[in-house]
């Protein structure tokens, strides 16, 4: 019997390329996408998405979504237990494995599996260890298109959001920063591959800036946020709103 699977969905290219992979692999059975959503703004938590194209990935792939509401900038203990909560669920629906699209951030895989094992789940990570300049290759060659919806200024400027990437964008990019955007550099909407049965719908909106106000407490670390560097709230994020036709 397969293991029946969830997976962490958020609408961006390494979910798609890691849901591809595990479709295919026989041991698993994915029966249920899992994507947390800002509570406040209904948008997809890092990515800016709206839910309702959210919603037409999930329709187009073909599997049930569940969606995980949290709070505006969350503090760790509060993100952790909403997460355990919802896994305590779903361990109690069948599912033992949760699948990622992680690719090579080690601390971020073992807080993974250090919060998959509270609830008696293990992880899954198809994508892992793989260069990611092979991975974005696989991912054009394969027909996948996405967008690019999020840029953090750090690494790149304005210019950036709201293109689709091919391989200009890819030979665009600065140096530093990598081609999957594996350290948070941008993220990306997926709307068309071989993992949906119809390309989505959509036309690009208004181009926002967005700064986060550094939380009142100085203890920056029980912030569920990329907060790893103390000028972390120093720089902005570029979004490029997309509108479901």
């Amino acid at each position: 019997m397969p293991i029946k699977a969830l997976f962490n969905w958020s609408s961006g290219k390494d979910s798609a390329l890691a849901l591809y992979k595990i479709l295919q692999n026989p041991d698993y059975k994915i029966e249920c996408l899992v994507t947390s959503v800002n509570q406040q703004y209904q948008r997809i938590s890092m990515h800016g998405v709206r839910v309702e194209l959210l919603e037409a990935q999930a329709k187009s792939i073909g599997l049930p979504l569940k969606i995980i509401q949290i709070p505006e900038m969350p503090t760790m203990e509060v993100y952790d237990n909403i997460m355990l909560e919802t896994l305590t669920e779903m361990k109690n629906q069948g599912f033992t494995h949760s699948v990622f699209g992680d690719i090579f951030l080690e601390d971020l895989r073992k807080y993974r599996e250090d919060q998959l094992a509270k609830a008696g789940f293990k992880g899954v990570f198809p994508l892992w260890k793989i260069e990611t300049k092979d991975l974005i290759q696989e991912f054009i060659t394969l027909g996948f298109k996405t967008i690019v919806v999020c840029v953090n200024e750090r690494y790149l400027d304005k210019s950036f959001v709201g293109r689709i990437i091919d391989q200009d964008f890819i030979n665009d990019l600065p140096e530093n920063v990598d081609v999957c955007g594996e350290k948070g550099e941008f993220h990306t909407f997926t709307f068309d591959g071989p993992i949906f049965s119809e390309p989505i719908d959509f036309e690009k909106g208004e181009i926002v800036y967005r700064k986060y106000e550094r939380p009142k407490s100085e203890d920056l670390s029980n912030t569920a946020c990329d907060t790893n560097t103390s000028d972390a709230f120093d720089f902005g994020f570029w979004y490029c709103d997309l509108i479901k036709k």
